[in-house]
Protein backbone atom coordinates (compact mmCIF):
# COMPACT_ATOMS: atom_id res chain seq x y z
CA UNK A 1 0.00 0.00 0.00
CA UNK A 2 1.35 3.47 -1.13
CA UNK A 3 2.35 6.46 1.76
CA UNK A 4 -0.89 8.04 -0.43
CA UNK A 5 -3.01 5.61 0.06
CA UNK A 6 -2.37 5.26 4.13
CA UNK A 7 -3.00 8.86 4.10
CA UNK A 8 -6.46 9.28 2.46
CA UNK A 9 -7.21 6.30 4.50
CA UNK A 10 -6.73 8.47 7.45
CA UNK A 11 -8.35 11.56 5.98
CA UNK A 12 -11.30 8.72 5.41
CA UNK A 13 -11.42 7.15 9.43
CA UNK A 14 -11.02 11.04 11.07
CA UNK A 15 -13.73 12.56 8.75
CA UNK A 16 -16.31 9.27 9.66
CA UNK A 17 -15.04 9.31 13.42
CA UNK A 18 -15.74 12.76 13.77
CA UNK A 19 -18.83 12.18 12.30
CA UNK A 20 -19.78 9.30 14.40
CA UNK A 21 -18.76 10.99 17.46
CA UNK A 22 -20.64 13.91 16.89
CA UNK A 23 -23.82 11.68 16.34
CA UNK A 24 -22.89 9.12 19.00
CA UNK A 25 -25.77 11.47 21.67
CA UNK A 26 -27.99 12.70 19.02
CA UNK A 27 -31.39 10.84 18.08
CA UNK A 28 -30.90 10.05 14.67
CA UNK A 29 -31.43 6.42 13.05
CA UNK A 30 -27.58 5.55 12.27
CA UNK A 31 -28.37 2.17 9.88
CA UNK A 32 -29.75 1.05 7.03
CA UNK A 33 -31.45 -1.37 8.93
CA UNK A 34 -33.20 -4.45 9.73
CA UNK A 35 -30.52 -6.72 9.41
CA UNK A 36 -30.80 -8.35 13.03
CA UNK A 37 -34.12 -8.91 12.17
CA UNK A 38 -33.53 -10.95 9.06
CA UNK A 39 -30.40 -12.51 11.01
CA UNK A 40 -32.94 -14.16 13.95
CA UNK A 41 -30.74 -15.01 16.27
CA UNK A 42 -32.23 -17.94 18.69
CA UNK A 43 -31.55 -18.28 22.45
CA UNK A 44 -28.02 -19.57 23.19
CA UNK A 45 -26.77 -18.43 19.67
CA UNK A 46 -23.24 -15.51 20.04
CA UNK A 47 -24.04 -12.64 18.10
CA UNK A 48 -21.36 -9.98 16.55
CA UNK A 49 -22.75 -6.66 15.01
CA UNK A 50 -19.71 -5.37 13.27
CA UNK A 51 -19.83 -1.14 13.09
CA UNK A 52 -22.95 -1.29 16.49
CA UNK A 53 -22.43 2.29 16.65
CA UNK A 54 -24.49 3.36 19.83
CA UNK A 55 -25.22 -0.31 20.85
CA UNK A 56 -29.49 -0.44 19.77
CA UNK A 57 -28.71 -3.82 18.17
CA UNK A 58 -26.16 -5.40 20.62
CA UNK A 59 -28.69 -4.76 23.36
CA UNK A 60 -31.46 -6.28 21.33
CA UNK A 61 -29.74 -9.63 20.35
CA UNK A 62 -28.89 -9.76 23.84
CA UNK A 63 -32.05 -10.22 24.59
CA UNK A 64 -32.68 -12.65 22.36
CA UNK A 65 -29.83 -15.00 22.76
CA UNK A 66 -30.67 -15.20 26.39
CA UNK A 67 -28.35 -15.84 29.40
CA UNK A 68 -26.81 -19.07 27.92
CA UNK A 69 -25.57 -16.35 24.30
CA UNK A 70 -23.73 -13.77 23.59
CA UNK A 71 -23.65 -9.93 22.14
CA UNK A 72 -20.63 -8.36 20.79
CA UNK A 73 -20.46 -5.09 19.48
CA UNK A 74 -17.80 -4.13 17.39
CA UNK A 75 -16.93 -0.53 16.48
CA UNK A 76 -14.06 2.12 15.91
CA UNK A 77 -15.27 4.76 17.80
CA UNK A 78 -14.52 5.04 21.38
CA UNK A 79 -17.68 7.53 21.65
CA UNK A 80 -20.23 5.67 20.08
CA UNK A 81 -18.82 2.59 22.49
CA UNK A 82 -18.96 4.64 25.64
CA UNK A 83 -22.53 5.18 24.72
CA UNK A 84 -23.38 1.42 24.00
CA UNK A 85 -21.81 0.40 26.94
CA UNK A 86 -24.08 2.51 29.43
CA UNK A 87 -26.94 1.41 27.30
CA UNK A 88 -26.45 -2.63 27.91
CA UNK A 89 -25.74 -2.08 31.37
CA UNK A 90 -27.64 -5.24 33.00
CA UNK A 91 -27.57 -7.42 30.26
CA UNK A 92 -23.83 -9.60 31.13
CA UNK A 93 -24.32 -11.51 27.87
CA UNK A 94 -23.37 -7.42 26.03
CA UNK A 95 -19.85 -6.66 25.95
CA UNK A 96 -18.14 -4.40 22.92
CA UNK A 97 -14.55 -4.65 21.19
CA UNK A 98 -13.01 -1.30 19.15
CA UNK A 99 -11.66 -2.47 16.30
CA UNK A 100 -10.72 -1.86 12.66
CA UNK A 101 -13.84 -4.11 10.26
CA UNK A 102 -11.41 -5.67 8.50
CA UNK A 103 -9.10 -6.42 11.14
CA UNK A 104 -11.50 -8.15 13.86
CA UNK A 105 -9.89 -8.41 17.39
CA UNK A 106 -12.06 -11.37 17.93
CA UNK A 107 -11.45 -15.10 17.56
CA UNK A 108 -11.91 -17.21 14.91
CA UNK A 109 -15.40 -19.37 14.83
CA UNK A 110 -16.58 -17.22 17.57
CA UNK A 111 -19.86 -16.23 16.18
CA UNK A 112 -23.06 -18.19 15.28
CA UNK A 113 -24.53 -14.81 13.43
CA UNK A 114 -22.89 -11.54 12.09
CA UNK A 115 -24.79 -8.82 11.15
CA UNK A 116 -23.97 -5.05 9.78
CA UNK A 117 -25.88 -2.24 9.60
CA UNK A 118 -24.76 0.76 6.95
CA UNK A 119 -21.01 0.38 8.09
CA UNK A 120 -19.05 -1.96 5.61
CA UNK A 121 -19.31 0.58 2.82
CA UNK A 122 -16.99 2.97 4.96
CA UNK A 123 -14.31 0.25 4.93
CA UNK A 124 -12.07 1.02 1.74
CA UNK A 125 -11.67 -2.86 1.45
CA UNK A 126 -14.73 -4.36 1.79
CA UNK A 127 -13.52 -8.11 0.66
CA UNK A 128 -11.13 -7.46 3.85
CA UNK A 129 -14.10 -7.62 5.59
CA UNK A 130 -16.35 -9.73 4.41
CA UNK A 131 -13.35 -12.13 4.92
CA UNK A 132 -12.85 -11.47 8.71
CA UNK A 133 -16.76 -12.00 8.90
CA UNK A 134 -16.03 -15.51 7.17
CA UNK A 135 -13.40 -16.23 9.83
CA UNK A 136 -15.77 -15.29 12.39
CA UNK A 137 -18.59 -17.52 11.66
CA UNK A 138 -18.48 -21.22 12.77
CA UNK A 139 -18.87 -23.87 10.10
CA UNK A 140 -23.11 -23.18 9.24
CA UNK A 141 -23.06 -19.73 10.97
CA UNK A 142 -24.31 -16.86 8.85
CA UNK A 143 -24.93 -13.17 8.20
CA UNK A 144 -27.42 -10.29 7.36
CA UNK A 145 -25.98 -7.32 6.35
CA UNK A 146 -27.63 -3.70 5.42
CA UNK A 147 -25.47 -1.47 3.18
CA UNK A 148 -25.04 1.17 0.84
CA UNK A 149 -23.89 0.62 -2.71
CA UNK A 150 -23.52 2.67 -6.12
CA UNK A 151 -25.74 2.40 -8.89
CA UNK A 152 -22.74 2.82 -10.90
CA UNK A 153 -19.04 3.35 -10.37
CA UNK A 154 -18.46 6.90 -8.46
CA UNK A 155 -16.28 9.73 -9.72
CA UNK A 156 -13.12 10.60 -8.89
CA UNK A 157 -14.21 13.32 -7.00
CA UNK A 158 -16.26 11.57 -4.67
CA UNK A 159 -14.30 8.42 -4.20
CA UNK A 160 -11.46 11.29 -3.28
CA UNK A 161 -13.84 12.78 -0.62
CA UNK A 162 -13.32 11.64 3.04
CA UNK A 163 -16.61 13.39 4.22
CA UNK A 164 -18.87 11.52 1.50
CA UNK A 165 -17.26 8.45 2.90
CA UNK A 166 -18.39 9.65 6.62
CA UNK A 167 -21.59 10.47 4.41
CA UNK A 168 -22.21 6.61 3.92
CA UNK A 169 -21.78 7.24 0.10
CA UNK A 170 -18.56 8.19 -0.95
CA UNK A 171 -17.32 4.55 -0.09
CA UNK A 172 -20.18 2.82 -1.41
CA UNK A 173 -19.19 0.51 -4.97
CA UNK A 174 -21.32 -1.21 -7.42
CA UNK A 175 -23.79 -4.03 -6.37
CA UNK A 176 -21.90 -6.20 -8.40
CA UNK A 177 -18.58 -5.56 -6.94
CA UNK A 178 -20.00 -5.97 -3.81
CA UNK A 179 -21.47 -9.23 -4.23
CA UNK A 180 -18.21 -10.22 -5.91
CA UNK A 181 -16.40 -9.42 -2.31
CA UNK A 182 -18.55 -11.59 -0.57
CA UNK A 183 -18.41 -14.49 -3.39
CA UNK A 184 -14.65 -14.08 -3.01
CA UNK A 185 -14.44 -14.64 0.91
CA UNK A 186 -15.91 -18.15 0.33
CA UNK A 187 -19.79 -17.41 1.29
CA UNK A 188 -22.34 -19.75 0.53
CA UNK A 189 -26.05 -19.19 -0.23
CA UNK A 190 -25.55 -15.51 -0.90
CA UNK A 191 -28.93 -13.50 -1.59
CA UNK A 192 -29.92 -10.44 -1.87
CA UNK A 193 -33.27 -9.97 0.06
CA UNK A 194 -34.16 -6.54 -0.17
CA UNK A 195 -33.03 -3.49 -2.06
CA UNK A 196 -34.55 0.08 -2.21
CA UNK A 197 -35.08 2.39 -5.10
CA UNK A 198 -32.18 4.72 -5.98
CA UNK A 199 -31.53 7.69 -4.37
CA UNK A 200 -30.01 10.99 -5.03
CA UNK A 201 -26.68 11.67 -1.97
CA UNK A 202 -24.08 14.00 -2.66
CA UNK A 203 -24.96 14.25 -6.88
CA UNK A 204 -24.53 10.13 -6.93
CA UNK A 205 -27.36 7.41 -6.85
CA UNK A 206 -27.07 4.82 -4.43
CA UNK A 207 -29.29 2.18 -2.80
CA UNK A 208 -29.76 0.53 0.22
CA UNK A 209 -29.72 -3.26 -0.04
CA UNK A 210 -30.04 -6.58 2.49
CA UNK A 211 -27.92 -9.27 1.82
CA UNK A 212 -27.66 -12.56 3.94
CA UNK A 213 -25.29 -15.56 3.51
CA UNK A 214 -23.75 -18.41 5.17
CA UNK A 215 -20.73 -20.05 5.82
CA UNK A 216 -20.49 -23.98 4.80
CA UNK A 217 -20.73 -26.55 7.13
Amino acid sequence: MSRRDDTFRGRVAGATQARYDGLSTAGSSLSCGGALDDAAPLPGETVVDLGCGRGGDVVKAAGRVGPSGAAVGVDASPSMLAVARERAAGHPQARFVESDLAAVALPDGLADVVVSNCAINHAPDKAAVYREIHRLLRPGGRFAVSDVVSEAELPAAVREDPAAWAACYGGSIPEAEYLAAIAAAGFAEVAVRRRTEPYEKGGVLVRSITVEGRRAP
